[in-house]
């Protein structure tokens, strides 16, 4: 069973762990940026719908447990690492080497009521055609810059 918590009496703090607890996260912050995305790849992270993603400073990401890890070279031409729990198989969170100082995390990982939720669907040209893509959200065909404001 899921077990979760936000960490209290910190405003801006998110927490959550894999199925089995073997991997836990906090994160002292907010977002840099919230997005969905369609890429193959995430696709087949997410059983063929999005990833829904919360994007972190490195910095503000406290772990405990060592996740699995598999790396491979995306559409983007950016190495990207998912992490994902070996004993359950839970998505963790997923790093590029083109931008060390941010952790994107899978918003199932997080703990329930984190109120997060996509502001950009990306890749969108990668989406299958039964995709339903809330046309509220900005919307990248490929990769998006940067997170405004960041580095």
């Amino acid at each position: 069973m899921l077990q979760f918590t936000r960490l209290e009496n910190t405003a801006m703090s998110y927490s959550g762990q894999c199925q089995c607890g073997a991997i836990r996260a906090a994160v002292a912050g907010e977002p840099v940026a919230v997005r969905q995305c369609w890429c193959r790849q995430c696709q087949q992270v997410a059983g063929g719908a999005a990833t829904n993603n919360a994007i972190f400073a490195t910095e503000a990401v406290t772990m405990t447990g060592t996740p699995a890890t598999h790396s491979y070279t995306a559409a983007s031409g950016n190495v990207l690492t998912h992490s994902f729990c070996a004993a359950c198989g839970t998505p963790v969170m997923a790093q590029t080497n083109a931008r060390p100082q941010f952790r994107t995390f899978r918003l199932g990982f997080l703990a329930p009521g984190h109120g997060l939720s996509p502001q950009a669907a990306i890749w969108t040209s990668e989406a299958p055609p039964w995709a339903a893509i809330d046309p509220a959200l900005e919307r990248f065909e490929a990769q998006p810059p940067p997170p405004q404001g960041k580095p």
